[in-house]
């Protein structure tokens, strides 16, 4: 069992090392990992993110070490006569390692490099512990015990040997000064900087959350399983397909052309009803209908499909992206200073009114001008639509579901969006009685969420209450129930609480 667990450690040691001179995605733990991702279907998904939220990938990356564990320890165990049946499991991984890297549109051919490292390191390391420990099993027992401890030697030699390969080809890998590029855009970006706040925007005393989300509370939902390192000095992006002629960008080119700030609110199509991913802030970037003239698209484009570096898709309408009330963006700047890396630095796509899925991505490195029907996103075979408008909901966030507060007075707040349209009015049904308006805060702008809330007299007892909302079109969300797949979840919230 412990030569099994080392010829696993010694094979992703090695195979992180080399990835370090590479790609760090074409790392084999992160490869088989990112592959996995790739392979999973949207049911599992959804399951993934209501269980586990933003921890989803902590969870595959702890399970996927688990079963390596396993495998190993049972690889050693089989084993014991013969190292035929480990160099065999060896093998099957290796070659899997390989296979995965291979899949990756992001990872060239050099990638594989990784993966054959750490099948040649993997095989290695078990056979030759193999043999030292039948070295000791058929050596005498005498008093010195010399085969035992050249075993024991090699043993611990390829444990430190993986730890420091390891860790050096962590550090080799993150290298990367991209906290210092931040720092640089964020200086750069001071005068775009809209510092102003609206007074009554948000109900935040009695429950709702801050009009403006801060960078480290904005929800991440995403495929990346590393968050890639870039800097704006090394970013480019490239815009071709159906267009008069195509440009590539540098980040210089695009703090030269006129940026501009909005608040916008974000939604992620995983979002089941009164569910977390959603924020809001005040994104600075470039519009990409400004992007797109210098191109000039051609007739018969309908798609804006974007691709980041680590090899995701999407695809936006291109009607929405050109329609002028609207304003999406290139965007280089959130809440005032650069983007973060895990959402998106040096430059992400933010269209308003759009799941995030067919709209935002993340890590932008190309543009192409194209229809629906010759190319297809990432999330469309795994059962998403191809155009995915937000739709008119709400969300109570105070009180919490089950929770319990004092009797009497009891305000009931929350959230309710329906960006690029605006909302109009939410209504509040305690108890199963009428429907009740409730107060809406200052809405700054249709891109954005809009707070509310309600003050009631309740007896002490347990309560129910339901919340819909109007946006300013007169639609009023629906009550029919329907999951996130495919196109984002529908029905109406309610919270049960108690009052003592």
């Amino acid at each position: 069992m412990l030569i099994g667990l080392l010829g696993v450690a010694a094979a992703l040691a090695a195979g992180h090392l080399v990835a370090a001179f590479i790609d760090p995605n074409a790392s084999p733990f992160l490869a088989v990992g990112n592959a996995a991702i790739d392979l999973t279907p949207a049911w599992l998904k959804e399951f993934a993110v209501t269980a586990f939220g933003t921890a989803d990938k902590l969870v595959l990356l702890t399970g996927m070490g688990a079963f390596l564990v396993v495998v190993a320890a049972v690889a050693g165990l089989l084993s014991r006569r013969s190292p035929i049946p480990g160099t065999a499991l060896a093998a099957v991984l290796g070659v899997a390692a390989v296979a995965a890297v291979f899949s990756r549109s992001d990872l060239g051919q050099l990638a594989s490099l990784a993966p054959l490292a750490s099948l040649v390191a993997g095989v290695m390391t078990f056979r030759r512990l193999h043999a030292a420990a039948l070295g000791v099993q058929e050596a005498d027992s005498g008093p010195h015990g010399v085969e035992r401890r050249k075993f024991l030697q090699g043993a611990v030699g390829v444990a430190v040997g993986a730890g420091i390969a390891g860790v050096a080809g962590q550090l080799i890998g993150t290298r990367v000064d991209v906290e210092g590029s931040r720092a640089t855009v964020t200086r750069r970006l001071a005068k775009f900087r809209d510092g102003t706040t609206v007074a009554g925007a948000d109900f935040a005393q009695d429950g709702t959350p801050t009009y403006l989300t801060k960078n480290e509370n904005f929800y991440r939902i995403d495929t990346a399983l590393s968050v890639p390192r870039l800097t704006a000095e090394g970013w480019s992006l490239r815009i071709h397909g159906l267009v008069g002629r195509e440009l590539t960008l540098d980040f210089d080119d695009v703090m030269a052309m006129d940026l501009i700030t909005r608040t916008i609110t974000m939604t992620c199509v995983s979002d089941d009803v009164g569910g977390p991913y959603i924020s809001t802030a005040q994104f600075t970037g470039v519009p990409l209908r400004d992007l797109l003239a210098k191109v000039g698209v051609k007739d018969g484009a309908d798609q804006v499909f974007s691709t980041s570096t680590d090899g995701y898709t999407a695809g936006s309408p291109l009607e929405v992206i050109m329609d002028p009330s609207r304003n999406a963006m290139l965007a280089v700047g959130m809440n005032g200073e650069a983007l973060p890396p895990e959402h998106g630095f040096p430059a992400r796509l933010v269209v308003p009114g759009l799941y995030g899925y067919v709209s935002a991505t993340k890590w932008v490195t190309d543009i192409e001008l194209t229809t629906f029907g010759a190319k297809t996103q990432y999330w469309v075979p795994r059962g998403y639509s191809e155009k995915a408008p937000i739709k008119t909901e709400s969300r109570i966030d105070s009180p919490r579901g089950l929770g319990s507060v004092p009797a009497g007075k009891v305000v009931v707040a929350g959230i309710a969006w329906a960006q690029t349209k605006g909302i109009a009015k939410v209504e509040l049904q305690m108890d199963g009685g009428p429907w009740q308006e409730a107060d809406l805060a200052v809405q700054p702008t249709k891109e954005a969420w809009r707070m509310w809330r309600r003050s009631y007299q309740l007896r002490p007892g347990s309560h129910t209450v339901v919340v819909r909302a109007t946006d300013a079109t007169g639609y009023t969300q629906t009550a029919d129930v329907a999951d996130p797949v495919p196109d984002g979840a529908t029905g109406l919230h309610s919270v049960v609480f108690t009052t003592a």
